[in-house]
């Protein structure tokens, strides 16, 4: 399994950068096949830049993109906009309601079942993981706490997968690997550094958290998670998949940009997917208004209260460039704090994130044609510009 860290820190830094200054077709996808934006209207005076948002969505698909999905809120005024196509094939206009892999934008809800049973004192925080879990991380890893496992210091390694390019990952993307095996793999690996000395963005914090849960709570992740955080969002159209590949409902497709040995590209359709190894680190399927509703119950302190709530709006002290907290990350733009989370599985690319007044909040789902790169999708960052732009 390739590590995550350097892809989250080029993210961040592309942002930051962005903000302040069966296969089909040929590498330019054609432009009559561009489906049009299905915007909805923004009264002037809101501090949406309806005409940025448009410009932002227009000329899908292209090279990058094969859709885009996006809700941006100011206040009490809302902003929906979808560009793309639903598929290469019939080349028909993009679902703006269609389900997508919300990749690891999954820890936000993880995060808050794990401080909600922090809230019930059913969890310690500052304990060993070791107590909820005996054995599972072996000697090495005695002095990890939870609260490591949640702002990623805890010095745990990436576990294994099915290799680290693409071709080796699609040739197995109907095999299970399970998140005790990843977890088993990464300990085998020994510590990456001492507990809360540095952060590491890595899945298998949340993996592990995923099987605390489990033990705690006596229920599958997918159960706990669906009734204390889906359902009390109001989350209807998002689900676990566990190692289904398909993607069930209404969805526009996914597709990954290949590179031929003769130069030309073809894009691979990478819609069914079996997520199983990123489980409660990334494999939850969802919708931007499921995501909004997420956002703004989380905000609002109606799924994590008090104390525990807090943890997701603090970065651990002590660590230089630590921006994550307890499912989120610190974004800092025009003297303004945004909380954010990213997350990419192959063929999609999501963004959610906000002040934590709620007074701007954006989610944009992008099928991304390389989602799983190095820098930030250019159709990404176009978005973002425009939803923030004030």
């Amino acid at each position: 399994m390739p590590r995550h860290t350097r892809r989250a820190t080029v993210l961040a830094a592309s942002l930051v950068l962005a903000l302040t200054t069966g296969a089909a077709a040929a590498p330019a996808l054609a432009a009559s096949q561009a489906a049009p934006s299905r915007p909805s209207v923004a009264p002037a005076g809101t501090g949406i830049d309806t005409a940025a948002l448009r410009e932002a969505l227009a000329g899908l698909p292209d090279a990058d993109a094969t859709a885009a999905l996006v809700r941006v809120r100011s206040g009490s005024t809302s902003w929906q906009g979808s560009s793309g196509v639903h598929d290469l094939a019939s080349g028909r206009a993009a679902d703006p309601d269609a389900r997508f892999r919300a990749g690891s934008t999954t820890k936000v809800v993880t995060a808050a079942v794990v401080l909600q049973l922090a809230s019930q004192g059913r969890v310690r925080l500052d304990a060993p993981v070791r107590r909820y879990l005996p054995g599972l991380l072996g000697p090495a890893f005695r002095a990890v706490t939870v609260r490591q496992l949640l702002d990623h210091t805890s010095g745990i390694q990436a576990g294994d997968g099915f290799g680290d390019d693409f071709a080796s990952q699609y040739a197995h993307r109907f095999d299970t690997i399970t998140p005790r095996a990843v977890v088993a793999s990464a300990v085998a690996r020994g510590p990456e550094f001492a507990p809360g000395t540095e952060q590491d963005y890595l899945n298998v914090n949340y993996t592990v958290l995923g099987l605390l849960i489990e033990k705690v709570t006596g229920n599958s992740y997918a159960d706990e998670a669906t009734r204390r955080v889906l359902r009390p969002a109001g989350m209807r159209d998002t689900y676990f998949p566990g190692t289904d590949p398909r993607i069930r409902g209404p969805h526009n497709h996914g597709y990954q940009a290949v590179r031929q040995a003769d130069g030309t590209t073809r894009f691979v359709d990478v819609t069914e997917w079996n997520q199983a190894d990123r489980w409660a680190a990334g494999d939850m399927i969802s919708t931007t208004a499921d995501l909004e509703r997420l956002l703004t119950a989380l905000f609002r302190g109606r799924i994590v209260r008090g104390a525990a709530l807090e943890e997701m709006f603090t970065v651990p002290p002590g660590i230089e460039g630590a921006t994550y907290s307890a499912g989120l990350q610190r974004f800092e733009y025009g003297g303004t704090v945004y909380w954010i989370k990213s997350g990419s599985r192959y063929g999609y690319s999501v963004v959610l994130g906000g002040t934590r007044d709620l007074s701007r909040t954006l989610v944009q789902s992008v099928n991304a044609t390389d989602a799983k790169g190095e820098g930030m999708n250019p159709v990404s960052e176009r978005i973002v510009m425009a939803a923030l732009a004030r």
